[in-house]
């Protein structure tokens, strides 16, 4: 609170925050407009049957992301998927492709290439989702099957494709607001309208489970949310912190060097990457198998251990999965050979420890050990929602995942992170103003 209160009173900050507030109500009202060429009526009587018997697929993952403008076939019904998904597929390519790899190393133009190509790779990808979006809508199995109402009334080339151009104008729109937040405002654009969509829909569930007359298990959903969220954010904030020690180097006439400082490694770098790659592969079995005859008997056992959070082919699935990924994202964003090869450049070394393959063996130690312990964190939190189906009985799903909490509490860390190193800066500067006028103001009495 002392943060946000000490940035609501610096002009410059308060024009950001505003800034973004702007972009994020802009991001709603967009979320609630339909497509032109939907049926409005009957999108609102399937969402209303889809949310009173929800199901675990790809769809409903993709829904949570766009803040339920999916279901509601709106004109930002993508959301910011196309443009994690882009962004993950650019990150993930540098291990395949060298030209990607040089361009990280290149800085800050290298950089712009690849945002380059991200946004590319974002528009092919929203021109796929969307036509994939339509078509299952139009067959009626985007609602999975449930909603007999046809929500597409004109099937033709025509009306589709201008759905389709829509959708893809608006995905556009997306990623620009939220480059122009990370540019302009406080925090990662991306991150903040995941945030903002996850929100929107996070309370009204919640609530609903005290309506259904689940009180005391609507009280204990409560703790455990507040308890989680505490635990997140304490293991968020955990780091290792290796000692660095830099020699001395003359450099012209100038001595460089000198200084002990450290290498910090969070408990869980690859963050909210695991949970989601591993949501998204689970999902896809009952996503196929909503277009083949729901009697057949692969179908019936694939929506029985799939389509079901709870049962033990799921939750073993998606254990392994998670522990997979941590290790394996870890691997591409934290690089010990190329850490290591800095280091020595620049004549840095870890006492006790010899520069160059020692030292990057010493930190792929480290970062495993890390590892292990992040992927329990990660087990922890993801299958507590699980844990509390199975225990409460609920007759709802619950309204958070173990997805959810993760990217609530580590957008909101970042940032107020952000937030208090901005107001830092900016009254530092202050300071330094003053300083000067005094300084003038002393001058010219002299």
């Amino acid at each position: 609170m002392r943060t946000l209160i000490r940035a609501l009173k610096t002009r410059e900050l308060r024009n950001k925050i505003l800034f973004v507030i702007f972009l994020i109500i802009i991001f709603r009202i967009g979320s609630s407009i339909p497509t032109p060429g939907v049926d409005y009526t009957a999108v609102r009587a399937c969402t209303t049957l889809q949310q009173a018997n929800p199901t675990e697929n790809f769809v409903g993952l993709v829904n949570l992301f766009s803040g339920g403008a999916l279901l509601q076939l709106s004109i930002f019904a993508l959301g910011i998927m196309p443009y994690i998904t882009a962004s993950i597929v650019i990150q993930l390519l540098r291990v395949v492709i060298p030209r990607f790899e040089e361009l990280h190393k290149e800085g800050q133009s290298g950089e712009a290439k690849l945002t380059e190509y991200t946004r590319y790779l974002t528009i092919g990808l929203a021109v796929l989702q969307s036509t994939t979006i339509l078509v299952t809508a139009r067959s009626g199995q985007l609602f999975a099957g449930r909603c007999n109402r046809q929500v597409i009334p004109d099937g033709s080339i025509g009306n589709l494709s201008m759905m389709v151009l829509i959708m893809t104008g608006a995905t556009g729109l997306i990623m620009w607001m939220a480059e122009l937040i990370t540019d302009k405002g406080i925090g990662n654009g991306m991150s903040i309208l995941i945030f903002t969509s996850i929100c929107s829909s996070f309370l009204p569930q919640l609530w609903n489970v005290g309506i259904k007359g689940q009180w005391v298990q609507f009280g204990i959903v409560v703790a455990v949310i507040i308890f989680i969220l505490i635990f997140v954010d304490y293991v968020e904030l955990m780091q290792r912190r290796i000692p660095v020690q830099y020699t001395r180097r003359m450099i012209g006439r100038k001595m460089y060097g000198g200084t002990s400082t450290y290498l910090p490694i969070k408990v869980n770098m690859a963050g909210v990457i695991p949970p989601i790659f591993a949501s998204s592969i689970l999902a896809l079995p009952t996503l196929v198998a909503q277009f083949f005859d729901p009697k057949s008997k692969w179908v019936m056992w694939v929506n029985s251990n799939f389509a079901n959070t709870t049962s033990t082919w799921y939750i073993a699935l998606y254990s392994l999965m998670i522990i997979f990924f941590t290790f394996f994202y870890t691997g591409i964003i934290f690089n010990t050979d190329e850490t290591a090869d800095n280091m020595k450049e620049y004549g840095g070394f870890i006492p006790g420890i010899r520069a160059g393959r020692a030292t990057s063996q010493y930190l792929k130690y480290v970062v495993d050990r890390l590892n292990t312990v992040g992927a329990f964190y990660l087990l922890f939190v993801c299958l507590v929602p699980t844990v509390l189906i199975m225990a409460l009985q609920l007759n709802s799903r619950l309204p958070f995942g173990g997805t959810t909490i993760l990217i609530i509490a580590g957008v909101g860390l970042d940032t107020l992170r952000q937030a208090a190193a901005q107001t830092e800066q900016f009254q530092y500067e202050g300071f330094l103003l003053k300083a000067d006028e005094e300084s003038a103001k002393a001058e010219l009495n002299d």
